[in-house]
C-alpha cells in the first residue's frame, strides 16, 4: 500500500522527469530531498518500510537523459560525499556490522543512481567474503624466495645461480675449480673388468674383480642427476663412455658430515667431479660406482642443452662444436677415428721411409694446382702474400735436394666455394718418391686407404649413406675416355686433331652436358663429359687414368698416348679422393704450360696460376723420375664414418657470423 501511495503521488501527468530508486536502503529523507531538487514534492511522512530486500527493483521514476543538468548531478554527489563521511563517523564510533549494514546500502544506491545520471556503469557490489571454519589453519603464505625450476630460467639466471654456488663453495672453504685428480679407472675400463660379474644388489667391497689395488676413482662430467631425499644417483661421462655413481647420504658422512647436503646444493649437470669407492650392481643390474667421497673439479657456469630440445639445428652444432661433443655422443666418435686415421697414415708412411717436412704456407705466389687463393700481407717485409693452395712445388724441391721419399699432413686454403664437399680450409696429404711412377702410387694408395679402414673397422666393407662401399683389393682401373664412352658410345674423336672439336661439342651437348660451346679443345670436352656423365656415378672406388694434357700442367705426358698424360684420380661415394701424377721433370716442357696457364689467367681464369720461376730454376737443376700423391684427408674421414658434409668431420668449420 505504501508504494502504491508513493508512486501515486510522484506522477504528477505534467511530468516526463522522474527517479529510479531500488526498493532496499534509500532513506525516505533522501529520496524527498532528490525529489524536492527536480520540483517534485513528497509528503514529510510515509509508512514505508526502511529496509527492503535488494533482489526485486521496483522502477519508482525515470529520466530521460536530455532532462540531466549539472545540478542534478552535483546534488547527488553531495549526497554520496555526506553519506560516505557519515559511515566513516560511525565506523570510528564502533558500530556493529549489522547496523552499518544499511549505510553501505544506502550508499551503493546513491552511487548506482549517479551512474546513471552520468551515464556511467554502476560499480559492482563487492563479493561476499566466505565465513572462515573456526579452527581452520592459516592459508600458507607464498614464499617468494620459492627455488625456480631451472627450465623457467633465463640463461643469465642460470649463470648467475651456478655462479652463487661457486662464490658458496669457496665461502665454505671448498675449490670450485681443482688443481689436478686422478683417476684410475675409465668408464669402459669398469665395463670390460666387469662384464658378466657381480649378480644384482652386489657390490665388490674388495675390489677382487679389478686389477685396482686402491680405491676405485673416476672423473668426467655430470650428464644427469636424480636425487631422492638421502640417495642420489649421477651419470657421469668420461671420454670412454658412461658410469652410474651412487651416493648414500650415511655413506657419504662416514668421511664428511657434510658431504651429502654439499652434493645437492652445489652440484648441477655439467660440472665435472671426480669420485672414490667400490663398484656394485644396482638391484636392476646397472654397474655403478658406489661413491664414498666426492670432489668438485669444475663448476660449470652455463646448463647443458636440453636432453631432448637442446642442440639439435645443425648450424648451432658447428658453432658450438665444444658442446656437440659433450651431448652427442656419435659426433666424438667421428673426431676419434679421425684422429686414428691420420696416425695410421703417419705410421704407415713413417715405416715406408717417408720423412715429413714442414713446407711454408705463405707463398710469394700460388701454385701447385688450379684453385683461386687467399690473399695477405706482411707488414715488416712489405710483402703481397698468398696461403697456399698446395705443397707440391716445395716438396718437389726437396725430391729435388736429395730427400727421395717425403711428405706432408697439413691444412691448404682456396678461395672458393663452399659444399657438403668442399671447405676453404681443408687437410690433404701429399707425398712424392723418387723412382716411382703412377702405376706405383695406384698400388701404394691402395694400401694405405685400406690399413687407415682397418684402424677403425673390422671390415673391408663400410656403410655409407644407402649404399655399401667395398674396399677390397685390386679397385678398378679405367681410362677417362673409356669410360665417357660409356655415356657417350660415338665419343670417337682425337685429342690432337682440331677439325674434331665441333663434333665433340655437339655429341656432348646432345649428351646434356652444360656450356662445351666455349670450350676450346677436345680435350676439354672429355674432361668435361666425365665430370657431368660419370663421376657422380662413381660409388665403388675407382681409379680413372690418362688425363688430357689440358688439365694437367704438372704432370708428365704418356708414354704411349699422344695428348694425355699418366695421371689418375680416385673416385668413390661420387666425389674426388686422391690425384696422383708420373710426375713431369722436363723444365723446358714445365716452363711452356706455366706460360699457358698464366695466359689463361691474363684472360680472367682466378684459378690459373703464374710462371714460378723459382721452381723452374730448381727443376733445371734435375729431378728423378717421381710419382706423386695427394690424398683428401677430410673426404676420406668422411667415407670412413659415414659421414655426409665434410663440415662434419672438420672441428671447426668456418662459418658466417651468426645474425
Amino acid at each position: 500500500m505504501a508504494s502504491a501511495i508513493l508512486l501515486s503521488v510522484l506522477r504528477p501527468a505534467s511530468r516526463t522527469a522522474a527517479f529510479s530508486f531500488s526498493r532496499s536502503s534509500i532513506s525516505y529523507a533522501t529520496q524527498r530531498s532528490i525529489a524536492s531538487s527536480q520540483g517534485v514534492c513528497l509528503p514529510q511522512q510515509l509508512d514505508i518500510p526502511r529496509y527492503v530486500t535488494r533482489t526485486t527493483t521496483t522502477r519508482i521514476f525515470s529520466t530521460t537523459e536530455a532532462d540531466v543538468k549539472p545540478e542534478d548531478i552535483s546534488a547527488v554527489e553531495a549526497q554520496i560525499a555526506t553519506k560516505g563521511d557519515e559511515i566513516r563517523s560511525l565506523k570510528e564510533k564502533g558500530i556493529a556490522k549489522p547496523e552499518l549494514t544499511p549505510h553501505i546500502e544506502e550508499l551503493l544506491a546513491l552511487k548506482a543512481k549517479l551512474a546513471e545520471l552520468t551515464g556511467e556503469a554502476a560499480p559492482a557490489p563487492a563479493p561476499k567474503k566466505e565465513k572462515k571454519k573456526k579452527n581452520a589453519p592459516p592459508p600458507k603464505k607464498k614464499q617468494n624466495n620459492a627455488k625456480k625450476d631451472e627450465s623457467e630460467m633465463s640463461i643469465n639466471e642460470l649463470r648467475d645461480s651456478r655462479l652463487g654456488k661457486v662464490k658458496a663453495m669457496r665461502e665454505a672453504g671448498a675449490e670450485p675449480y681443482a688443481y689436478v685428480y686422478d683417476p684410475n679407472r675409465s668408464a669402459s675400463q669398469l665395463a670390460d673388468e666387469y662384464e658378466g660379474k657381480l649378480e644384482p644388489g652386489e657390490e665388490d667391497a674388495n675390489n677382487e674383480h679389478t686389477s685396482c689395488e686402491e680405491e676405485i676413482a673416476v672423473a668426467g662430467r655430470i650428464m644427469a642427476r636424480r636425487v631422492f631425499g638421502k640417495l642420489a644417483f649421477y651419470s657421469l661421462q668420461d671420454e670412454t663412455g658412461t658410469i652410474q655413481l651412487q651416493f648414500d647420504k650415511k655413506r657419504l658422512g662416514e668421511r664428511d658430515a657434510e658431504s651429502f647436503k654439499n652434493l645437492k646444493a652445489w652440484t648441477d649437470s655439467g660440472d665435472i667431479i671426480g669420485a672414490k669407492g667400490t663398484v656394485r650392481r644396482t638391484d636392476k643390474g646397472e654397474l655403478t660406482l658406489y661413491a664414498k667421497e666426492w670432489t668438485m673439479l669444475t663448476k660449470s657456469a652455463l646448463p647443458l642443452p636440453d636432453k631432448y630440445h637442446g642442440l639439435t639445428d645443425i648450424s648451432k652444432r658447428y658453432r658450438n662444436r665444444h658442446l656437440d661433443l659433450i651431448v652427442n655422443p656419435s659426433v666424438r666418435d667421428t673426431f676419434y677415428k679421425r684422429a686414428k686415421i691420420t696416425s695410421s697414415l703417419r705410421r704407415q708412411l713413417d715405416a715406408k721411409g717417408f720423412l715429413e717436412i714442414e713446407t711454408p704456407v705463405l707463398h710469394t705466389q700460388p701454385g701447385g694446382a688450379e684453385a683461386k687463393p687467399f690473399e695477405t700481407y706482411h707488414n715488416s717485409m712489405d710483402m703481397d702474400l698468398t696461403l697456399r693452395i698446395a705443397t707440391e712445388l716445395h716438396l718437389k724441391r726437396l725430391i729435388i735436394g736429395g730427400f727421395p721419399r717425403v711428405y706432408e699432413l697439413g691444412r691448404i686454403f682456396r678461395n672458393e666455394g663452399i659444399s657438403t664437399r668442399h671447405n676453404p680450409e681443408f687437410t690433404s696429404v701429399e707425398l712424392y718418391q723418387a723412382y716411382a711412377d703412377y702405376d706405383d702410387m695406384m698400388d701404394l694408395t691402395e694400401e694405405l686407404v685400406c690399413g687407415m679402414a682397418n684402424e677403425v673397422s673390422d671390415s673391408t666393407t663400410m656403410p655409407y649413406g644407402e649404399h655399401t662401399i667395398s674396399l677390397e683389393r685390386p679397385w678398378r682401373r679405367v681410362t677417362m675416355h673409356d669410360i665417357v664412352k660409356e655415356e657417350i658410345p660415338d665419343f670417337e674423336f682425337d685429342l690432337n686433331d682440331p677439325s674434331t672439336l665441333d663434333a665433340a661439342k655437339a655429341a656432348a651437348a646432345a649428351a646434356g652436358v652444360p656450356d662445351v660451346a666455349k670450350l676450346t679443345t677436345v680435350g676439354y670436352v672429355l674432361n668435361a663429359c666425365f665430370e657431368e656423365l660419370c663421376e657422380p656415378k662413381l660409388i665403388q672406388p675407382t681409379f680413372v687414368i690418362d688425363y688430357p694434357v689440358e688439365v694437367s700442367p704438372l704432370s708428365k705426358p704418356h708414354r704411349s698416348k699422344a695428348g694425355m698424360v699418366e695421371r689418375f684420380e680416385l673416385f668413390a661415394t661420387g666425389r674426388e679422393m686422391a690425384n696422383s701424377f708420373s710426375e713431369l721433370t722436363d723444365p723446358v716442357d714445365q716452363r711452356e704450360r706455366f706460360e699457358a696457364q698464366a695466359a689463361k689467367k691474363e684472360a680472367g681464369d682466378e684459378e690459373a696460376c703464374d710462371v714460378d720461376e723459382e721452381f723452374l730454376s730448381a727443376l733445371e737443376q734435375g729431378m728423378p723420375p717421381t710419382g706423386g700423391l695427394g690424398i683428401g684427408i677430410d673426404r676420406l674421414v668422411m667415407l670412413l664414418t659415414d659421414s655426409p658434409s665434410i663440415r662434419d668431420v672438420i672441428a671447426f668449420p668456418l662459418l658466417k657470423p651468426d645474425a
